[in-house]
């Protein structure tokens, strides 16, 4: 269910490597994420520019059920946010691996990514959570 190609936190926040001769990378929250959630209806995200740390606050996502923290699972700066998403949130709920990203990040240290999750470890741990 959660793609190979990316690295994933215990707050359910994932991490893709794009380019790691740059260490650009997407961030975003997983299925279960959303699916936790509810019906997204508003991000609040860091600004292109903003230093961000590793399992640190980053945002907030605001669902019909509640607002909850966002963490980010790497070190590094906002390149980018999802420009979608200030008017469509729900992609995080309707594709949250692909076109519901939400941040592009230049990475400070890759070798943080080897203290995050792998799909299969994420698996297990969710599967832990019912």
């Amino acid at each position: 269910m959660n793609p190979d190609d990316r690295k994933y936190t215990k707050e359910h926040e994932w991490v893709k490597l794009e380019n790691a001769r740059t260490g650009l990378a997407l961030v975003g929250i997983t299925h279960y994420a959303q699916d936790q959630l509810g019906d997204i209806v508003y991000f609040d995200l860091p600004k292109p520019g903003a230093s961000l740390k590793q399992l640190q606050k980053m945002g907030e996502v605001e669902s019909v059920k509640a607002v909850s923290d966002l963490f980010s699972p790497v070190t590094g700066q906002v390149v980018e946010t999802n420009p979608e998403l200030g008017s469509h949130p729900e992609l995080a709920n309707h594709d949250p691996f692909n076109a519901g990203w939400l941040l592009r990040v230049t990475i400070a240290g890759a070798g943080e990514l080897q203290k995050l999750m792998s799909a299969a470890e994420y698996d297990a741990f969710i599967g832990g959570l019912h």
